[in-house]
């Protein structure tokens, strides 16, 4: 590889045969000095002993937490978000708060806000009308501490309407006409793009420049790079040299045991620059 982007170890995927607040040590005693998570909580409030808890946990790691996702529902149980989706809309408006505020204490600069399946109780006009106020809402919380909020496209979830590269950018592009914010941007996961048919090439030659965070796994299997067909190592090469500087999250499923999931990537290039 010639590029030099900084890795963060998604610990919501990986590492998962351990308790929430042992991941962030693993991560670091494995080399990395960052990591992401999905929303780690069961709750989309969870009490102040728990949040202190989680921070606790990240501090002491001495990792940096540089992404973390708005409550989504039940990520095993199919759910994918609760930005579109009217009959929680309340409870992502009480979460923004929460999560804006664990990202303040850590120095977070990232909140994936997931879009949410199609509901059988309302339009998919209605879905994207409510959309484009929640994910305002949330930029305009994300903004007071100068983070940014990530539209993401994903695959696997039948009735998740975000597909495509295009399908997430005109989300965005929605909010920002409705609300004047400016710090939304695309989540590029490579696998969900190439599982959903998306030409990964031509989104990283056109729109570089709109994309605030990638992650990666490869296809088939969704598990750490090498074991599929996808060429993450000259996607990642093409995004730097066309200025790509964020962050590359390991979104991915261990083939085997997590502690192994990383031999693909020596130890020297596993801390941030």
């Amino acid at each position: 590889m010639t590029h030099t982007l900084n890795y963060a170890v998604n610990c919501s995927l990986l590492y998962t045969e351990l308790p929430v607040l042992e991941r962030p040590e693993a991560v670091r005693q494995a080399g990395f000095d960052a990591i992401e998570f999905w929303w780690p909580f069961a709750e989309a409030v969870p009490s102040d002993k728990d949040v202190d808890a989680f921070v606790a946990a990240v501090q002491n790691a001495g990792v940096q937490l540089i992404g973390l996702n708005f409550f989504a529902g039940d990520m095993p149980g199919g759910d994918r978000g609760l930005v579109s989706w009217p009959a929680r809309a309340a409870e992502f408006k009480d979460n923004i708060d929460v999560t804006v505020g664990i990202g303040e204490r850590l120095g977070t600069k990232a909140f994936n806000a997931l879009y949410g399946n199609r509901v059988d109780d309302a339009t998919a006009e209605q879905q994207d009308e409510l959309a484009v106020e929640n994910l305002s809402g949330a930029a305009l919380a994300a903004a007071r501490i100068g983070a940014t909020v990530l539209v993401e496209p994903a695959s696997g979830a039948p009735r998740y309407p975000l597909l495509t590269a295009a399908d997430g950018l005109a989300v965005i592009d929605k909010v920002q006409a409705y609300s004047g914010v400016s710090n939304t941007g695309l989540l590029a996961d490579l696998y969900h793009l190439a599982v959903n048919g998306d030409d990964v090439d031509k989104v990283i030659a056109e729109h570089t420049d709109r994309i605030a965070h990638v992650q990666i796994a490869d296809n088939p299997g969704r598990n750490e790079p090498g074991t599929g067909e996808l060429q993450l190592e000259l996607q990642l090469t093409d995004l730097a040299s066309r200025g790509y500087r964020g962050w590359v999250g390991l979104e991915y499923k261990p083939s085997g045991r997590s502690e192994d999931a990383f031999e693909w990537l020596p130890r020297e290039r596993r801390a941030a620059k």
